[in-house]
């Protein structure tokens, strides 16, 4: 029964994202993030699901050949391959077909994120609390990927492992750089644990380092999968993506009910990178306020002192959860609001009607914010949204005059530094703010 249902999916109405995702992680090590262009180059490529005496068979017709060597799949892979499988399929047919599976309350989306890393075997009870989560743009210049990597391999000395958004760039550093240090402290099973999600995994292939894939069903559920999974975060420099992760966390963390919760957040680049957070500290101090900036410490081109940070913070975690008896692998006591829970369909109706004012509560224009910030996400890298954007314009962002007048700023930054696209591709703005 189990192999016809995913047999079915293979084919049904399940099996073109299944084509697309296996797409992006069979061109794993490939830079690229252009997901239609990716699409194109192999429009002929299928996969099905078949079933063999001693389990199932994955048939690939016009595969990338950078995924094999002398005709075998690399074994890293393979495994990012099923990973594919496993989590779509286990989404659709034992999830969101199921009765008793609750996707509108918090409790219940809560639970839904819990059981796909636990399905993933992502989640290790048995474990210390080790996870440090590495937010960046895809597209750096070589001296911030560089020092991601020192970043990167400063954590891995003190054995703690790593989790990015699966991708090159940022992504892709730490992970290196953790691998040396790993090897080093003779650490046998390091953990490189990259989330996705459908929409984006084929513009942003998982990097080759990746051992533990997880794509989650969507933007939101992948961002609660970091912080409930997580027990540290670092962030590098990058572009709308990053600056949307760091809304979220912040979102969350100014819930009053999270006050008091030890929660390691660091913002870190090379000298050269200084500028960077400036920018994005001033931004978060107009919109959110210094309440918002008090979460999070910026360390300029140390290393050292950011792992250390994390090393520390991490034990105040320990400690914390030991008290409050929650999981180490699972933090269940963090308080997630609706607004950061449901999805945001990114269509041009819905990023014109955000409500990006500060006459709300701070949480929620964090939500709003996040939110507008998704949306140019998704009008850069996903498929569909491109060619929504194409068909009907660039999404029109409007709201207070002084938060619009900042937001044009450092999007004009973000595109002035290269950080949309990756160096050599021309990048066409998907939005227009208005004030």
């Amino acid at each position: 029964m189990e192999v016809e249902r995913l047999h079915g999916a293979s084919r049904g109405e399940l099996g073109e994202l299944i084509r697309h995702c296996a797409l992006g992680v069979l061109n794993s090590g490939n830079e690229g993030d252009d997901a239609e262009a990716l699409l194109q180059q192999y429009s002929n490529f299928d996969i099905e699901v078949q079933q063999v005496n001693r389990g199932i068979r994955l048939e690939l017709s016009n595969a990338p050949g950078s995924a094999f060597v002398d005709g075998v799949m690399v074994q890293g892979i393979r495994e990012l391959l099923s990973a594919v499988i496993r989590d779509l399929v286990y989404f659709d047919t034992e999830i969101s077909r199921n009765a008793s599976t609750d996707l509108e309350s918090q409790e219940g989306i809560t639970n839904v994120v819990f059981e796909i890393l636990r399905n993933a075997r992502t989640l290790n009870p048995e474990r210390e609390p080790d996870v440090v989560v590495f937010w960046g743009g895809h597209s750096i210049e070589r001296l911030e990927y560089d020092y991601t990597k020192k970043v990167g391999y400063e954590t891995g000395l003190r054995k703690l492992n790593i989790c990015t958004g699966c991708g090159p760039g940022a992504m892709k550093g730490p992970m290196k750089g953790a691998t040396i240090a790993h090897a080093k402290q003779r650490v046998g099973s390091g953990c490189y644990i990259g989330i996705s999600e459908p929409g984006i995994i084929a513009a942003e292939s998982p990097n080759p380092i990746v051992n533990q894939l997880v794509i989650m069903p969507d933007i939101e559920k992948r961002l609660e999968a970091f912080v409930r999974l997580g027990h540290g975060f670092v962030v590098f420099p990058g572009g709308v993506g990053t600056a949307e992760e760091i809304l979220y966390l912040l979102g969350v963390l100014m819930n009053p009910a999270n006050e008091g919760m030890p929660f390691p957040f660091v913002l870190t680049g090379p000298a050269e990178s200084a500028e960077y957070f400036e920018q994005i500290d001033a931004f978060i101090g107009l919109t959110l306020g210094e309440e918002a900036q008090a979460k999070y410490e910026i360390i300029i081109n140390n290393p050292e002192k950011v792992a250390q940070t994390m090393a520390t913070g991490i034990h105040h975690v320990k400690t914390y959860r030991r008290k409050h008896k929650d999981a180490y692998y699972y933090n269940w006591l963090l308080q997630i609001q609706p607004e950061f829970q449901q999805p945001f369909i990114p269509s041009h109706e819905n990023m014109a009607s955000l409500h990006l004012y500060r006459d709300q509560p701070k949480h929620l224009l964090a939500a709003n914010l996040r939110r507008a910030f998704s949306g140019i996400v998704a009008g850069n890298v996903k498929p569909d949204t491109l060619k929504s954007v194409r068909q009907n314009g660039p999404f029109e962002i409007n709201g207070e005059k002084e938060i619009m007048q900042a937001l044009d700023r450092l999007l004009a930054s973000f595109i002035e530094q290269k950080r949309m696209k990756l160096p050599g591709t021309n990048y066409s703005p998907c939005y227009r703010v208005v004030s």
